[in-house]
């Protein structure tokens, strides 16, 4: 149990190297996949999503955590597929059409990974049709970005793309990025808005839970 402990503070100080060679140790030792994402690693996340929330960490502690916690992911996935588990649920998260910046896009989808999700990246300046496909391919939950005022526009046309397609049931779109607003996500009809990463992730299983 103090190799778990250990993990838990590795992928919360963002040490990436450690908490690979500690995955890997814990696995040779017999303990199960599972196991160390729902008790250890998952909680060392939301611990460091707290933190963000109470500003005791910024956007390079958050991004450290996260690298780390990917890490370990990348040790643990062979094990999960082999044993038939099931993620969280998949999502598809893109900046929008005419946005390059993918900062914020990449620390949500690292928080979506650590928290279980199966993430599809679709990038930057992510033309409508592309997350249309990636709702027929199975993604319950889109996640739209955007940094600048002039793009956010991108977001509706997304979403009425999706409209368009005939598969809006299927998804959940949840919007975020500086100049976003809770209003702008009621106003373009979109499910959700998340303020920061933390709050995205928190949407996002609330949005699962509500297509179960």
């Amino acid at each position: 149990m103090a190799e778990i402990e250990k993990l838990y503070d590795a992928i919360l100080n963002g040490d990436h190297k450690a908490a690979a060679a500690l995955t890997g140790q814990a696995l040779a030792e017999g303990a199960d996949a599972t196991y160390l994402i729902v008790r250890c690693m998952m909680p060392a996340m939301e611990e460091a999503g707290r933190r963000f929330e109470c500003e005791e960490y910024f956007v390079p502690e958050l991004l450290l955590s996260a690298r780390a916690m990917k890490a370990a992911l990348a040790l643990l996935r062979p094990r999960l597929a082999a044993s038939g588990a099931k993620g969280a649920g998949r999502v598809a998260v893109g900046t929008v059409k005419g946005d390059l910046h993918d900062i914020g896009k990449n620390l949500v989808a690292s928080m979506l990974e650590g928290a279980g999700f199966e993430v599809i990246d679709l990038g930057a300046d992510v033309a409508p049709e592309k997350f249309v496909e990636a709702v027929k391919d199975g993604a319950a939950i889109v996640c739209l970005s955007a940094l600048l005022t002039v793009t956010m526009t991108g977001m509706r046309t997304t979403i009425q793309a999706i409209q368009q397609a005939g598969v809006r049931d299927r998804v959940r779109v949840l919007v975020g990025g500086a100049p976003v607003t809770a209003q702008f996500a009621r106003e373009i009809g979109a499910d959700g808005y998340g303020e920061n990463a933390n709050a995205a992730v928190s949407l996002a299983r609330q949005m699962i839970a509500s297509l179960n």
